[in-house]
């Protein structure tokens, strides 16, 4: 665990580790860094191209290794704007990140992953529209 921000208003590292070990089975060495605005855009902009932070970034390194950067203030905004806790955004964040590390790509069944594992954790369907 990394943190780039102040650790105030972000879900503890326990809680984070919980979701990250929910969806890591079989990566055995994996960072998670929380960042501010600037090295989110950077980091985006560097490795995608795209000028603007955004919510997670995944990076995979050979077989069972990665990086997992999540930028607060992205999905602070997010979990306002969407109704849903900060600390269940992260929980959604954290487990999709991680089942991209896995190799999984974006489509109805990484979803339905992503539902599993949390259901488990206790957060709900973060696709459910309320």
């Amino acid at each position: 665990m990394q943190f780039a921000v102040p650790r105030r208003r972000l879900p503890s590292a326990a809680a984070l580790l919980k979701f990250a070990r929910a969806a890591g089975s079989g990566l055995k060495d994996v960072t998670l860094r929380i960042v501010g605005m600037r090295e989110g855009r950077l980091l985006n902009r560097s490795f995608r191209r795209r000028d603007y932070p955004t919510n997670v970034l995944s990076f995979r390194y050979g077989g069972n290794r990665g990086d997992l950067v999540l930028c607060h203030p992205v999905i602070a905004r997010e979990a306002r704007s969407q109704g849903k806790t900060v600390a269940a955004h992260y929980a959604h964040l954290v487990v999709h990140g991680m089942l991209h590390l896995r190799g999984h790509a974006h489509g109805r069944r990484m979803e339905q992953r992503e539902i599993s594992i949390l259901r488990r954790c206790g957060i709900a369907n973060p696709y459910a529209v309320e």
